[in-house]
């Protein structure tokens, strides 16, 4: 088995089918994909939920990298597997097609998640049971005050609010996908320098070249000169990494002391220069080198050291899981794995359904948010709303994985 053929494996090596299929694991998806972004899927509700202490203590406390750069890292990865087969059994065009298609899937998720969310927040000020303005947290009144500016403007995503702009992002690294495999076509050096120049143009200004490159950067609102949080020509990097490493373009790192000491120096580092190094150690040091280096670790655009930092825990997680994620398996029949094969089977599950687990965690968190609100921030709220929460979106997983079995085609007895 090799990271750019993860279907792949040996007679010695390969799970039993049976069991594969009792932990989430199949033949033709990579379990590790399904576990990290799993794992991402849980961050990214706990981080968008309002007020919530476990905010605190997620991974982007601990180094520049977070929750974002798995998703889209793993994204790249699966979109590998998606849709590297479509290019390379149907040809460029079809390959195209089908990305194309995708992209229009995830429009019309960002655009069905924006006006819920805008919905639900302007009917919970309706209700004048709640103090907080819901609709002013997340800043919408400006588009309430215009919509003959503002919906046209959320239609052609030239007005994306900050909370909406992740889907925006993924979609247009997924347009420059046959852009990216059209290159590779020709030389894999060709794409990466493509994917090196692109990621140049959009941290010029952080490098002081901006009278030399391009601004690549897209408008965020009509009536300002905000850009998009997250700038896809910067973020396209670490997505196109993922990609490459999956189709062959990169090969797979070895398993080395060295580097795995190496990686281990770059985290470690990464922790009093991180927001825990801050806040919990009181390191002023820290907090002045942060503010004179942002552009370094620069989340809107992807920094350079965010992109270190990932890819040295990348590393690390990819090592410590095994050769086809054999380490994250259960093992034996002691109460330990019998503890972690449900826990891990729901992990997997929500893995697999990222994109309708990703837009469901979007919209609920709002209301999480809404229940800490309500019932106060205590030790038992905070375990109670947030374990609501991971049953929701789980449940949500499950749901959209029970409908894309398509079961009513299911025959009879």
């Amino acid at each position: 088995m090799t990271l750019a053929d993860p279907s792949t494996a040996t007679a010695a090596t390969a799970p039993p089918r049976k069991a594969a299929r009792a932990h989430g694991f199949s033949d033709t998806r990579d379990p590790r994909l399904d576990f990290f972004r799993g794992v991402a899927m849980f961050i990214i509700l706990i981080a968008h939920t309002p007020g919530n202490w476990l905010t605190l203590w997620i991974p982007a406390r601990w180094g520049f990298s977070d929750a974002t750069e798995i998703f889209v890292f793993c994204s790249g990865m699966a979109s590998a597997i998606a849709f590297g087969k479509a290019f390379r059994d149907k040809g460029w065009p079809m390959g195209t097609a089908r990305v194309s298609f995708r992209v229009w899937q995830v429009y019309w998720a960002h655009i069905g998640l924006f006006i819920a969310i805008a919905a639900a927040m302007a009917a919970l000020n309706a209700t004048g049971w709640f103090d907080r303005d819901y609709v002013g947290q997340l800043n919408l009144y400006p588009f309430f005050n215009d919509p003959q500016t503002n919906l046209p403007a959320l239609l052609t995503l030239t007005y994306v609010p900050n909370y909406f702009d992740i889907l925006p992002m993924y979609l247009v690294i997924l347009a420059m996908m046959p852009l990216m495999v059209g290159a590779a076509r020709l030389s894999p050096w060709l794409t990466g320098v493509l994917v090196a120049l692109i990621w140049l143009c959009a941290n010029a200004a952080e490098f002081g070249l901006g009278g030399l490159l391009p601004d690549l950067s897209l408008p965020a609102e009509p009536w300002s000169q905000r850009r998009w949080f997250f700038n896809p020509f910067g973020w396209q990097l670490v997505f196109f990494t993922g990609f490459a490493l999956m189709i062959g373009w990169l090969p797979k790192p070895p398993v080395h002391p060295v580097l795995i000491a190496a990686a281990l120096v770059v985290v470690l580092v990464n922790v009093p220069l991180s927001n825990i190094g801050v806040r919990e150690f009181g390191l002023d040091w820290a907090r002045d080198w942060r503010g004179a280096h942002s552009d370094l670790f620069a989340k809107s655009d992807f920094g350079p050291l965010r992109y270190l930092h990932f890819l040295s825990l990348a590393y690390l997680a990819w090592v410590a899981v095994g050769p086809r994620g054999d380490r994250i398996r259960p093992r034996g029949t002691g109460w330990i794995a019998l503890a972690w094969s449900p826990v891990l089977a729901i992990i997997m599950k929500v893995g697999q359904q990222s994109l309708a687990v990703f837009v469901f965690s979007m919209f609920i968190a709002r209301f999480l948010g809404v229940a800490f609100d309500t019932l106060g921030r205590t030790h038992l709220t905070m375990l109670a709303v947030n374990l609501a929460g991971f049953a929701a979106i789980t449940a949500c997983a499950y749901i959209a994985g029970w409908f894309k079995s398509h079961p009513w085609r299911a025959k009879k007895g």
